[in-house]
């Protein structure tokens, strides 16, 4: 398992699918989780962590409120005196055909999903590069790299976010921070739960392996990424969908 001994990882969306996974990874690998939701809706994530044996931190954050970032970013920092990891995890989706989405679907779809990560990664990149040492870890979408019809918001902060993450980590590179994408196929979470069975059947043709992926193959990933054995690669995406997409 990748090491995060004394750690300090700052993850968003952190309530539950693969945000939580994210955490409870991360936390499992010995980094201290402060896990960001809207509300109190981190505080089951932070107590299954501590049950686990394993030391997290709730922090309410609304990823779309730009004083709401900067305010979880400020008071992590006064109470750890860093932010090692960003993971950028929070999105939602507002699915709907091109000639009938409004306005407000395409927008609160780009500032959670992808003004969000712009937001926090800005709020942290200076106390990162005084540090010479950062982790950027931004999830993205299988449908960010394919397209998918119904989706043209999603797909759209989607694939914002890898050019995001691109021309970041060339800017910050020689600063010792890597940034980088995880990218998820088909995933058993909340998104997915209310599929019916003919188009779950659909999909998992599609995919190679077979099957929907767990919240936890994700999580492994972002957790390599954030790790020292990630240090030489930034600017990648690193893609878990299980060959659905290549």
């Amino acid at each position: 398992m990748n090491d995060l001994t004394g750690r300090i990882v700052f993850v968003t969306g952190a309530s539950r699918g693969i945000g939580r996974a994210i955490a409870e990874r991360c936390a499992s690998a010995g980094a201290t989780v402060v896990a960001c939701a809207r509300d109190d809706h981190a505080r089951p994530t932070v107590d299954a962590i501590a049950a686990a044996g394993g030391v997290a931190h709730a922090q309410t954050l609304d990823v779309t409120d730009a004083e709401s970032v900067s305010g979880a970013v400020r008071a992590t920092l006064d109470q750890f005196g860093r932010i090692d990891v960003v993971v950028n995890n929070a999105g939602i989706v507002r699915d709907r055909f091109m000639l009938r989405m409004t306005p407000d679907e395409w927008d609160v779809v780009l500032a959670t999903n992808l003004t969000s990560a712009f937001r926090c990664t800005q709020a942290v990149l200076r106390p990162m590069m005084k540090q010479r040492r950062g982790r950027i870890v931004n999830v993205g979408s299988v449908v960010g790299q394919s397209g998918n019809a119904g989706q043209v918001n999603y797909a759209a902060s989607k694939a914002g976010l890898i050019g995001f993450t691109k021309a970041l980590a060339r800017e910050v590179a020689s600063r010792g921070i890597t940034v980088n994408v995880v990218s998820p196929g088909m995933i058993e979470t909340d998104m997915t739960a209310n599929l019916s069975e003919d188009v779950r059947e659909t999909l998992a043709a599609q995919i190679p392996v077979g099957r929907f992926g767990a919240p936890d193959d994700v999580a492994a990933a972002v957790c390599f990424l954030a790790s020292d054995e990630a240090a030489y690669i930034t600017g990648q995406v690193l893609s878990v969908n299980g060959g659905m997409y290549m």
